[in-house]
């Protein structure tokens, strides 16, 4: 990109500007919650939840190495990694 801002348009229904009619910066707002959503989403899928072959391939070599597994503390789902939970066992 060559750093100028661009204007992207999307169409929204009756009940998406209802709910943000008291905002006084919607295009802030819009840009923000734009941006927290990618932050959160899958850097394999970037959030269509679908893999495309080439990408499956990648997370199969990738999961021979590591496991999900579901935090004791906190309760969520997390990657591990095979080989350095062996070394952690070792220390």
């Amino acid at each position: 990109m060559d750093g100028k801002a661009h204007i992207i348009t999307f169409k929204a229904d009756d009940t998406l500007v209802e709910a943000m009619e008291g905002i006084t910066n919607r295009s802030e707002f819009i840009r923000g919650a734009i941006l927290s959503a990618l932050d959160g989403a899958c850097p394999l899928c970037r959030g269509t939840g679908v893999l495309n072959e080439r990408q499956r391939r990648h997370w199969r070599n990738f999961s021979v190495t590591h496991e999900m597994e579901r935090c004791g503390k906190c309760n969520v789902n997390h990657l591990v990694c095979l080989a350095e939970s062996d070394t952690a066992e070792i220390l």
